[in-house]
């Protein structure tokens, strides 16, 4: 299975073109910039369009308007809102954790990729001097140990290691002066 990180797109989402091909497309919030509906509605529209057989997402710290939605009706099938949930595709267990919710919402349960927002403290969260992660989420990550722990929030911690047999990840799409990387992270599961 091919999947396609991405994150922080800030409502730069159509600027994204020739994005490679994947079987699964997973953005880990802050599609939006005020967090209106309007700029939600926009990224759905655009999100669902997309070329690929399942597509997940999150909220950001942007995402203001879906912070305490627990779900999003008519979305077609193949788009899963992980929003404190889980789903299964081909055999392979996502779980999403919403920005605003605590670490303890992960179960224990197995779990191959780990979709947050925010980074594990001192793992790919350094953006402008500071350190931007989370320190609980890192000591829970070590617990569960996922496959994969994909997030964005600090834009210039753009990259992917390896700790502990972990892959994480950090695709945030604009670096912190807001420019434009237009690439994902591809991973083959």
């Amino acid at each position: 299975m091919r999947i396609l990180q991405i994150s922080d797109t800030h409502n730069r989402h159509n600027e994204l073109t020739n994005l490679p091909e994947a079987d699964v497309i997973i953005h880990c919030g802050d599609f939006t910039e005020q967090g209106t509906e309007e700029e939600v509605l926009d990224f759905l529209n655009w999100f669902i369009e997309l070329p690929y057989k399942h597509k997940i997402f999150i909220t950001g710290n942007h995402d203001l308007c879906l912070w305490d939605a627990e779900g999003i009706e008519d979305l077609p099938e193949n788009v899963h809102f992980l929003q404190d949930r889980g789903c299964e595709i081909e055999g392979i267990q996502f779980f999403g954790l919403a920005y605003n919710h605590p670490e303890r919402h992960i179960p224990n349960e197995e779990i191959d990729v780990l979709v947050t927002h925010e980074p594990p403290v001192m793992i790919l969260d350094e953006s402008s001097g500071t350190h931007w992660g989370n320190a609980p989420l890192r000591n829970r990550v070590f617990e569960i140990k996922p496959k994969y722990h994909l997030f964005g929030h600090a834009h210039d911690a753009f990259g992917t290691e390896k700790q502990e047999g972990i892959v994480f990840s950090n695709a945030a799409m604009l670096d912190d002066n807001y420019k434009s990387r237009r690439k994902g992270k591809l991973f083959i599961l």
